[in-house]
């Protein structure tokens, strides 16, 4: 069983493209820049996203002779539900926060923990397309007919997990690549989460925009957050890193270290 003092973030959305491993690596990495111990697990062996990407970070902290503040992290390579469990309490040992990415796709495993979670976060592009996950609306009001299949199947998660210990599970779901410049889209789809949201209880937040610089950090592995190693940064970045800070604020997540300096996610 795993350890029922750390915190659980797992990111879980079965549609792939949605932004996110990458959102999971910003937070579990904003998470140990403020000085909490932070522990990863890639439960996609198969695509390894954020493996790769703290393989990437590595590297470039060799090859500059950098100190990176980089969260434990290991890929789920097991058969059966007893050893997730098994790796899931060895990787919380000693930690404040355990950051789940799962697949982009259904899967058992990310089912179950899923259900573990004391925050489920579900990344979605601000489109219909991938609000379809989660809903599904009227062709001529946009209003929502029903819920789908997920969120029936989280819904029954957080009952059975209430039920059970006691634990109410955060849903928060995340609206990343928000297209400013359509604004009626952006309020059809905006309304249609809020009126889906009272249904099934889970919260809305602001995530992060389609930005270039989030694909091309990821070679280096390194982040907006890794300030000193980036070179010069332009408006777009900094408002991309506020962007950020915004979203691990929403996020709302208990603090297990004095006074976290959440404000300095978003310095210059």
């Amino acid at each position: 069983m795993a350890n029922a003092q750390t915190h659980h973030i797992v990111f879980a959305n079965e549609k792939g493209g949605t932004g996110k491993s990458t959102t999971a690596v910003h937070t579990a990495i904003a998470l140990t820049v403020l000085g909490h111990r932070v522990g990863m697990i890639d439960l996609d062996p198969r695509q390894r996203t954020i493996t790769r990407y703290m393989e990437n970070r590595a590297e470039t902290a060799r090859r500059r002779g950098i100190d990176l503040p980089t969260p434990d992290f290991a890929v789920f390579k097991g058969d059966s539900v007893e050893a997730l469990e098994e790796q899931a309490a060895a990787m919380a040992e000693g930690k404040d926060f355990l950051v789940i990415d799962t697949p982009g796709r259904d899967d058992d495993y990310a089912r179950h923990m899923a259900a573990r979670a004391n925050t489920l976060v579900t990344p979605m592009n601000d489109s219909f397309v991938d609000f379809d996950l989660i809903g599904q609306v009227d062709a001529e009001t946009f209003k929502v007919k029903r819920l789908s299949f997920y969120s029936e199947l989280i819904f029954e998660a957080r009952k059975t997990r209430a039920k059970a210990d006691g634990v109410t599970i955060d849903w928060v779901v995340l609206r990343n690549r928000v297209q400013h410049h359509d604004a009626r889209n952006k309020k059809r789809v905006g309304d249609a989460l809020m009126e889906l949201s009272r249904r099934v209880g889970f919260r809305v937040i602001p995530g992060l925009s389609e930005r270039v610089i989030f694909r091309e950090l990821f070679p280096s592995g390194l982040t907006l957050l890794d300030k000193g190693h980036l070179g010069e940064l332009g408006v777009s970045h900094i408002a991309a890193r506020q962007e950020l800070r915004e979203m691990v604020s929403g996020l709302a997540l208990p603090s297990r270290v004095e006074a976290a300096p959440l404000d300095m996610l978003g310095a210059a």
